[in-house]
C-alpha cells in the first residue's frame, strides 16, 4: 500500500481534496523524473548536497557529508513528500474532522508500508518509536521475567545496555562470522532450556561496517529455544531486510539513518511479548478503557495492538517520512544502491591502503562483505585532531571517538579495559597515542567526488601535516583561532 497522501484510502472513501492531489501529484512527477534520469540514479538526491562551508584556511567548499553512520541526510524525495502533506496535518485517531481522518489513514498506511519494506509476517506488529535505542529499550521492558539475554561485546550501546532487568551474558568479539555462530551456540547450550531467552545482534557494525551472519545466528538461537532481535540501524539503509527471510523475531531501526528526519524509529516483529507486557508508556492512546472502581481506584484495559506501546500523540510526520524513505529505497532498487556503494567502498579502501600510516579496523578481515562504514587510525596522529583537520581544512565531515561502541573499539585497538578514553577528543597532544578512531561513512546520497576528496585529504594530511593549529575545547579538537 502506498504511503502518499493522494493514495490514502480514507474512512469516508474519498480522495484528498483536489488542491492536495495537485500538489502531491506534482511532487510525485518531479521525483519520478529525477529518479528516472540515469545521471541521478546514483547517488540519490539528498538535502544539503549543494551546501557550502567555510574553510579555516580561507574560501568555501561544497560540504562532503561522510558521517552517514551517525545520521544520513534526508532524501529530497522524503522532504518533498512531507512538504506536500504538511498543509493537511491533523490530529490522529478518533478525530472526526476530514484532516484528522486523512492523517490517521496516512499514519496507519505508513505502518503497512514499513511492514512491507521489512518483509513482516502475518501477525507481526510494527510499533513506531523515537529511535533504534528507544525500540530496544521498549523490547527490554517487554521481555518476560527471568529472561536471559545474550549480546556480543561488539554491539552499539543501544543494543548493549538496555537489558537492565534481565540476566545478561556478554559474548566476546568473534574474529570470523563462523566463530560468531559457534560462540553463540556454546553460550546457548549452557543456559536453562526451559526459560525465556533473547539474542540481540547487529546486522552491520557501526564501527567496521562488516555484515554479520544474521540468518545463521537466528537459526542457532531458535535451535536452542531463544528468540532474536536484529539491530538493523546500519543494515536497513544499505541492504534489504526481511524479517521472514532472516527468520528474526524482531527488527529495530531509526529513521534518521534511513534518509528520514530525526525523531522516529521502528520496532517490528512478534506481538506476544509486546502484548503481554505493561505499556512502555502509560497514557492516552495506549488505553482502550479506563473506569473508576468502587474503592476509588482505576481499572485500565490496554490495547493489544501496536497502540499499546504508542501512548501520546504520535510523530505522524516522522512516521510518514520513514514510510516515504522505505518506498524511495525500494523503488530505487537495492541492487543498484549496493553496486553504487560497493564502488565507493572500493575507492576508499584502495586509497587508504596506499597510506602505510593508516590502519583500517576490522573484525572479520579485508574480504568480509560490508556496508559503507570504515574506521581507521593514523600512526602519529590523535584521531580527533585528524578529524578536525579534515573538517576545517577540507570541508569533510567524518566522526572520531569510540562511536558508542566502546568495548568493540577497545578490542580493535588492543587496549586494556582500564585505559582512559571516551567519545570526543582525549586530553592528548597531536601525535600521542589516543584511544579513539576516525570513521568515514557514506551511502545512497554520496557522490564519487566526496570520497575522492576524502582519500586525497587523508594522503595530504599524512604527507604534509595540518596547515592550522588546533586545541581541545569542551572535549573537542577545534581550530585555534588565536
Amino acid at each position: 500500500m502506498s504511503a502518499r497522501p493522494d493514495a490514502v484510502a480514507t474512512t469516508a472513501a474519498t480522495a484528498v481534496e483536489p488542491a492536495a492531489t495537485a500538489v502531491v501529484t506534482a511532487v510525485v512527477e518531479t521525483v519520478a523524473t529525477e529518479s528516472a534520469d540515469p545521471c541521478c540514479a546514483a547517488p540519490l538526491p539528498v538535502l544539503g548536497r549543494d551546501v557550502t562551508v567555510p574553510l579555516v584556511t580561507g574560501g568555501e567548499v561544497t560540504y562532503a557529508a561522510l558521517d552517514y553512520a551517525a545520521s544520513a541526510p534526508a532524501l529530497q524525495r522524503v522532504w518533498d513528500d512531507v512538504a506536500a502533506y504538511a498543509p493537511y496535518y491533523g490530529s490522529v485517531h478518533r478525530g472526526a474532522g476530514y484532516l484528522s481522518q486523512l492523517s490517521t489513514d496516512l499514519f496507519e498506511n505508513s505502518r503497512a508500508t514499513v511492514a512491507e519494506f521489512l518483509g513482516c509476517r502475518p501477525g507481526d506488529q510494527v510499533v513506531f518509536t523515537r529511535s533504534t535505542t528507544d525500540s530496544l529499550n521498549l523490547l527490554a521492558a517487554a521481555v518476560p521475567a527471568g529472561c536471559e539475554v545474550f549480546v556480543f561485546e561488539t554491539e552499539h550501546h543501544a543494543s548493549l545496555l538496555p537489558w537492565r532487568d534481565a540476566r545478561v551474558t556478554y559474548l566476546n568479539a568473534p574474529r570470523t562470522p563462523a566463530q560468531a555462530v559457534e560462540t553463540l551456540e556454546r553460550a546457548l547450550a549452557d543456559r536453562d532450556p526451559h526459560g525465556p531467552a533473547l539474542v540481540c545482534v547487529t546486522g552491520a557494525s557501526n564501527v567496521t561496517g562488516e555484515l554479520w551472519p544474521v540468518k545463521e545466528l537466528a537459526a542457532a538461537a531458535h535451535a536452542h529455544g531463544a528468540r532474536i532481535v536484529l539491530d538493523a540501524a546500519q543494515l536497513a539503509p544499505h541492504h534489504p531486510v526481511s524479517v521472514a527471510e532472516l527468520d528474526v523475531d524482531w527488527v529495530a531501526f531509526s529513521g534518521h539513518k534511513l534518509y528520514a528526519p530525526f525523531g522516529s524509529g521502528v520496532l517490528a516483529g512478534r506481538a506476544d511479548w509486546l502484548q503481554d507486557s505493561q505499556p512502555y508508556l502509560a497514557g492516552g492512546g495506549a488505553s482502550r478503557k479506563v473506569a473508576r472502581r468502587a474503592d476509588g481506584g482505576v481499572d485500565v484495559e490496554w490495547h493489544t495492538t501496536a497502540a499499546r506501546h504508542e501512548a501520546g500523540s504520535p510523530n505522524v510526520i516522522g512516521v510518514y517520512s520513514i514510510a516515504s524513505a522505505c518506498k524511495a529505497l525500494a523503488e530505487a532498487g537495492f541492487d543498484a544502491l549496493v553496486a553504487h556503494e560497493n564502488h565507493l567502498i572500493a575507492t576508499v579502501r584502495a586509497g587508504l591502503a596506499e597510506v602505510p600510516e593508516v590502519r583500517v579496523l576490522s573484525l572479520f578481515g579485508d574480504d568480509a562483505p560490508r556496508v559503507g562504514v570504515i574506521s581507521f587510525v593514523v600512526e602519529g596522529w590523535n584521531s580527533s585532531h585528524f578529524a578536525a583537520a579534515l573538517s576545517a581544512e577540507y570541508g569533510i565531515g567524518v566522526r572520531d571517538g569510540l562511536f558508542c561502541a566502546h568495548p568493540l573499539v577497545r578490542t580493535l585497538l588492543g587496549s586494556d579495559p582500564q585505559d582512559p578514553g571516551e567519545c570526543g577528543a582525549p586530553e592528548t597532544a597531536p601525535g600521542e597515542r589516543s584511544l579513539n578512531a576516525i570513521r568515514v561513512s557514506f551511502g545512497a546520497g554520496t557522490p564519487d567526488e566526496h570520497v575522492e576528496r576524502f582519500v586525497n585529504a587523508v594522503k595530504e594530511l599524512v604527507r604534509n601535516g595540518a596547515r592550522w593549529k588546533y586545541r581541545t575545547e569542551d572535549g573537542r579538537c577545534v581550530p585555534d583561532r588565536g
